[in-house]
């Protein structure tokens, strides 16, 4: 999940009334919106329309996507216009249908989108459909949005589960962040071609992989303090399942899919584990929510560490938020070693964290009012976030043979 909006789902979290809260015999001074209140949050599900996923899926575009309309702008990176565009023209075959691919500038800017924003009402174009990365998907669901159209995604790489969510994050024409803008809906469909996936670097996948594994515990820590969703609803039981049966999946298929992706191959185990990344991650945390691990990330993101990968710095927020947790030591040698397992770092020396003074900006900008963090039960505190951290690369130095100053 996108850092940046867990971190803003927790800012606009709203209080509630608990029922046991008052009294039997106040209840008929209330309002309706009082009475409303007193029941608690409504539970809702939210996620894409349809998901497609599998070898060759591209292929199937116009088939799976065609009831959209018939005039499609393709809103693409430079390595997803190359990895996709030749497959989606043979989807189409003789059909007429317009086609526009346009590569995008690289980041979700303003005036990216006011580019794409004015080819779609230039052009009368039906569907925006994004082919590439994290900047790309952004650019086209604000196009999507701001025009009314539908909305595709087509990842080509799994490394976040932002291709399933209703949000993008804007920046200005400088590139320096502007906003976050979350959408009444997700998207009307993702499609996945387990190829694309397979032949781009087995890092991405790992990446997604490291994601995905805080979905589960952040989901759980927000259950159990009774937080809102990522979308500020009450937290259903089939959000909760999917963040659990993510976790499962990633355990079960993790490893065989790092070696699939190694050789570029297409099995059950990398379908499996591309489907716990874009889909049970994405969906799963839009309906749970985000804790320690993202605001971990959100941390280490002030520290202006190049190299710091997303779905890496979660996976290692996820050891430290267990820490916090007071997790048994069984639960966090299972964390720990699915983290070796398949490549996720387990010390801060391999997101780039080398002294205490990073620790310490680490925790204080992970701690700050409205971070997720603070889903966690208790109110977490800087110096307990330091500590925690500490703790975590001890026992990941300790895993690795390597000696804990």
């Amino acid at each position: 999940m996108c850092a940046h909006a867990c971190h803003v789902a927790g800012a606009q979290q709203n209080d509630y009334i608990a029922m046991s809260e008052i009294s039997r015999r106040d209840v008929s001074g209330i309002t309706e919106k009082g009475k409303s209140i007193m029941m608690g949050r409504l539970r809702a599900m939210r996620e894409p329309l349809k998901y497609v996923q599998g070898r060759n899926a591209l292929l199937k575009f116009q088939e799976e996507m065609g009831y959209m309309g018939t005039r499609w702008l393709f809103v693409c990176s430079k390595s997803g216009y190359k990895a996709c565009h030749d497959k989606l023209e043979e989807s189409f075959g003789q059909r007429e249908d317009y086609r526009r691919y346009e590569i995008f500038g690289g980041v979700s800017s303003h005036s990216e989108i006011d580019k794409m924003k004015a080819i779609v009402e230039e052009d009368k174009i039906d569907t925006v459909v994004a082919v590439g990365g994290g900047s790309a998907v952004d650019t086209a669901k604000a196009t999507a949005f701001y025009t009314g159209k539908h909305i595709v995604i087509i990842p080509t790489v799994a490394a976040t589960d932002a291709p399933c969510t209703g949000l993008s994050v804007i920046y200005n024409d400088d590139h320096s962040f502007d906003k976050y803008l979350f959408y009444p809906t997700n998207p009307d469909a993702v499609l996945v071609d387990t190829v694309v996936i397979a032949n781009a670097p087995v890092k991405f996948l790992i990446a997604g992989m490291g994601d995905a594994l805080g979905t589960f515990f952040e989901g759980r820590a927000s259950i159990r303090t009774e937080s809102a969703s990522l979308e500020g609803t009450g937290i259903t039981r089939a959000g909760q399942a999917l963040a659990k049966l993510c976790y499962d999946t990633l355990r079960a298929y993790g490893k065989q899919a790092v070696e699939a992706c190694k050789v570029h191959a297409v099995t059950p185990a990398l379908e499996a584990i591309v489907e716990a990344n874009v889909y049970l991650s994405g969906v799963g945390a839009d309906n749970v929510n985000c804790a320690a691990a993202h605001s971990f990330y959100n941390g280490v993101t002030a520290l202006g560490i190049a190299h710091a990968d997303h779905g890496c710095c979660v996976a290692f927020g996820t050891l430290v938020q267990l820490v916090l947790e007071g997790a048994t030591q069984e639960e966090f040698d299972e964390v720990q070693n699915f983290c070796l397992e398949v490549g996720l770092p387990v010390t801060l020396a391999e997101i780039g964290v080398t002294t205490k003074e990073q620790i310490a900006s680490i925790a204080e900008h992970a701690c700050v009012p409205g971070e997720t963090i603070h889903n966690l039960a208790g109110d977490v505190q800087p110096i307990e976030l330091y500590d925690a951290v500490l703790q975590a690369d001890a026992m990941g130095k300790r895993a690795l043979g390597q000696t804990s100053c």
